[in-house]
């Protein structure tokens, strides 16, 4: 199923620019701009949006406040983060308010397209730059409660090989390719580690992953 997408940036040219590099990608409907929060999310309340890419260093209300506002109304909607900050209070701010990809924008323009794609289709994915900043505050913080011992999360062989997949930011088409298996199946498998590992979504079952080193 194709996918709306909202490009919020200010700067008009690099706008154009990632408005024409997604133009004649085959998974995206209809491509809406904004040039501020403010003017991005008049549109997401008026349209069916699937993705959005986010620019922080918008005028007024910034890209965090403009993520924080686009999950309180839908929480659905995939947000990636395309900045040239790579500030650690930014990073984790942007996790916070619901950010599913946090990109540079040196990022190669095919390359942001496939991590697009893959968010589209259930991944999260960190720029390697900022991996670091993510990594240390999961060895800092808890992510669910915390645990000072082992503990058995009785995964299946299947459910801890998928929870590695998906802790490299795989996404569920792209496991189901890998493993060989249908995408209704690793669907099944993924829904299952949410409820084991007692979790809300992939971000966090990837945090816990790593944090406690279950695979």
């Amino acid at each position: 199923m194709k996918k709306n997408l909202l490009i919020v940036e200010d700067h008009e040219l690099t706008r154009f620019g990632l408005k024409t590099t997604f133009e004649d990608v085959d998974f995206i409907d209809t491509i809406y701009e904004a040039s501020s929060a403010e003017e991005a999310l008049e549109i997401f309340k008026n349209n069916n949006i699937d993705l959005v890419i986010m620019d922080l260093g918008l005028p007024n209300m910034n890209g965090i406040d403009a993520t924080q506002a686009i999950h309180s109304i839908n929480k659905d909607a995939k947000i990636i983060i395309l900045t040239s900050h790579n500030d650690e209070k930014e990073v984790l701010n942007s996790l916070k308010a619901g950010a599913n990809a946090y990109c540079s924008k040196e990022i190669n323009l095919q390359r942001l397209v496939e991590v697009v794609q893959s968010v589209a289709d259930g991944a999260a994915w960190f720029d390697p730059s900022i991996a670091h900043i993510v990594l240390q505050a999961t060895a800092n913080s808890k992510v669910g409660e915390p645990e000072t011992t082992y503990k058995n999360y009785d995964l299946t062989a299947r459910e801890a090989q998928i929870l590695k997949l998906m802790t490299e930011g795989y996404s569920n088409m792209e496991i189901a390719q890998h493993l060989v298996i249908s995408v209704n199946t690793t669907k099944a498998h993924v829904a299952n580690i949410l409820q084991k590992l007692e979790v809300d979504d992939r971000l966090q079952a990837a945090l816990k992953a790593l944090k406690y080193k279950i695979v």
